[in-house]
């Protein structure tokens, strides 16, 4: 059944949100605990570890020869922390705006951009703990034993700050990345006559518009990608992004800032399309527009 629940403003005004944001979190919960995360975490593995003359096959044939094959799914307690409330607020914040600003007619272009890099924003700066951990199991290079320790770990060894390094960076990559993937994915869909498409074919077509968007977004914020990547990796020698872009182009050069980003490609880009064609299901089912 669809909830309804009423959120106030500071003025003591009140307005109408359906179905509920906790009914939209669930929503997350069925999209990224559908194993989406489980099934691509493999190929995030590839992107945190490959290096500047390191293809991804040798990447992935090193991982497997040093860590066996179950190497390639490190990390993947923390990715679904991550993922899970991070998608349903995602969903959820996004779901609220566009009800709240948009009164239900469809985004333009420039709206599109806002209402992605705002949701994800939101997402961002909640899970921001969770995604330090999460980079840090990934790469190999610390020995956490599990998601509290890490936890508690970092916030002995360099405090609260250490929970949010790479804030900014991740703000730069996710943020950019949901709003021109959200405007390409919405204009996408315009172009695509819906009412001239047989209703079996509609989830394959909204999934093409999420591989085009997903990859248009991708080659744009993949070096906001790296920047983040190095900034939690290396908080110590990384500690702002002036000074990571610096040193990222003095060790590598201008092709530095895009490493890994075929395997991320790969991944954000089937996540997304994923994650979209179940939400635009599950909004059809339910009698909503998304």
């Amino acid at each position: 059944m669809i909830k309804f629940a009423v959120l106030k403003d500071d003025s003591g005004g009140a307005w109408w949100l359906t179905p509920s944001i906790k009914e939209v979190f669930e929503w997350g919960i069925v999209l990224r605990g559908s194993d989406l995360s489980d099934f691509f975490l493999p190929v995030s593995i590839l992107s945190a570890f490959r290096s500047r003359r390191v293809g991804m096959l040798a990447v992935l044939l090193k991982v497997v020869r040093t860590e066996s094959l179950l190497g390639l799914w490190k990390g993947m307690s923390p990715s679904i922390v991550r993922c899970v409330p991070g998608v349903g607020i995602y969903f959820g914040t996004l779901y609220s705006l566009k009800q709240y600003f948009l009164r239900g007619h469809p985004p333009t272009a420039l709206e599109s951009v806002m209402l992605g890099v705002g949701s994800r924003s939101v997402a961002g700066v909640c899970m921001s703990p969770i995604t330090v951990i999460k980079t840090r199991y990934e790469s190999g290079k610390y020995g956490y034993e599990s998601i509290y320790a890490a936890l508690r770990s970092i916030y002995h060894s360099e405090g609260h700050r250490g929970l949010f390094s790479g804030l900014t960076a991740t703000l730069l990559r996710d943020a950019p990345f949901s709003g021109i993937y959200l405007m390409f994915y919405n204009q996408t869909k315009n172009i695509v006559p819906h009412d001239q498409v047989d209703a079996t074919l509609i989830p394959i077509t909204n999934f093409s518009c999420g591989i085009f968007a997903g990859i248009l977004a991708s080659l744009v914020t993949q070096p906001a990608d790296v920047i983040k990547t190095h900034m939690q990796l290396y908080p110590l020698k990384f500690q702002w992004i002036g000074q990571a872009v610096t040193l990222i182009f003095k060790d590598y050069g201008l092709r530095g800032f895009f490493q890994g980003g075929i395997p991320r490609a790969l991944r954000r880009t089937l996540m997304a399309a994923m994650a979209w064609t179940v939400y635009e299901e599950m909004m059809a089912k339910m009698g909503l527009k998304s």
